[in-house]
């Protein structure tokens, strides 16, 4: 018998997003099932929008070959789309001697990683592009950016509506069964009312929840658990946005948890501190930002930002990032793949999607597009 669905993707963050893209132009009869009333609502909306360049994760990992691939596809999307974006650069700034023996590190790790423009600056170079920040020396890289990242998931909903792509919004998936075939689901809607259909093939792209789902068919592995991280942004104020020019990073953190309160311009020349890495005890959506954190921040950037004062800042917003990676714990890298191996064919789970997830989601479409055959 027939399923309803050729192909059903759980999750309409920037990934999911990016795999209805992707394979909309190849198939027909695909689903996206949404908890939310919209795309995007959760880790996609709450990030620092940056594209970024692949210069910090092992060479052989999945976030690096993503994160490469996908930004040179995303910048060539928003080109073709006429969606805005701001190739700024980056710099990572060295504060002490230490900071500059980590960058030597970055920079070959960058290198070998195949990233492309990365180059060294001395205390004078760093002073002549940004004459407001403080530094001993500085990685400069050219083809990192940001991107008005809804303006980016609109046009993939709306290519994909355009290829009958079916978004189904306000439907939680509370149930799924392997069957001959393929597999039922179950979904709950926003008015308590059920509906169930079935589908060749499911696609995890939960974010959040992705862990979660993988448990409703059977596939609880404890290394498939996730962490909620809370990121924190504070935005800058006082007419301070105007003096600096490019994202400012320090030395990230050790195994990566997060990448240090670096300095972010949006698209519209706002600019704002963030993220912190904070691990949650637990598993509520709590975006609240604590405004006693604001000394840390300004403590932070104060380092590289001399011109900052603790009250041009101002609380903006909070994301949860979905980590592999526990608190303290060794570099995750993402989860991608059919879980044939544990009897699941055409079940493909995506856990731990997070940062460069955005920068990633296209190349991850693509590979997602690649793995299927049907």
């Amino acid at each position: 018998m027939r399923n309803d669905a050729k192909i059903t993707i759980i999750g309409a963050g920037v990934v999911g997003l990016a795999i209805a893209y992707e394979l909309s132009k190849q198939y027909k009869d695909i689903f996206v099932v949404e908890k939310n009333d919209k795309f995007g609502e959760e880790t996609s909306a709450r990030s620092s929008e940056v594209v970024h360049s692949g210069i910090y994760y092992p060479k052989d990992s999945l976030k690096t070959k993503f994160c490469i691939e996908g930004r040179k596809l995303l910048y060539d999307f928003c080109d073709e789309r006429k969606i805005q974006y701001n190739k700024c650069g980056k710099l990572i700034v060295a504060i002490g001697k230490d900071d500059l023996k980590q960058l030597e590190k970055i920079r070959r790790q960058g290198i070998e990683n195949g990233v492309e423009n990365i180059k060294f600056l001395s205390k004078e170079e760093v002073h002549l592009l940004e004459p407001n920040i403080s530094a001993t020396g500085a990685l400069l890289v050219l083809d990192t950016g940001v991107v008005e990242s809804y303006a980016f998931m609109k046009e993939m909903e709306s290519l994909s509506k355009n290829n009958a792509v079916e978004f189904v919004y306000g439907s939680k998936v509370t149930k799924l069964k392997k069957i001959d075939g393929g597999y039922e689901v179950l979904l709950e809607e926003k008015e308590e009312s059920e509906f169930t259909f079935t589908t060749d093939i499911v696609i995890n792209a939960a974010g959040l929840h992705a862990d979660e789902i993988s448990n409703l068919i059977g596939i609880d592995k404890l290394d498939y658990q996730l962490n909620y991280c809370k990121g924190e942004y504070f935005a800058v104020g006082n007419g301070k946005n105007k003096l600096v020019n490019r994202l400012i990073y320090p030395v990230p953190n050790k195994n990566l948890a997060g990448l240090g309160v670096h300095v972010t311009i949006d698209v519209d020349k706002g600019l704002k501190l963030g993220p912190n890495a904070i691990f949650q005890n637990d598993r509520n959506l709590d975006y609240t930002v604590n405004e006693n954190r604001k000394k840390d921040f300004f403590k932070s950037a104060k380092t590289f930002l001399p011109f900052l004062e603790e009250e041009d800042l101002y609380p903006a917003y909070s994301g949860l990032r979905p980590k592999l990676q526990k608190k303290g714990g060794e570099f995750r890298d993402f989860v991608i793949q059919e879980e044939k191996e544990l009897g699941f064919k055409n079940f493909y789970n995506l856990i731990g999607i997070e940062s460069p997830g955005l920068t990633s989601s296209l190349a991850i479409g693509k590979y997602i597009k690649e793995l299927i055959h049907i």
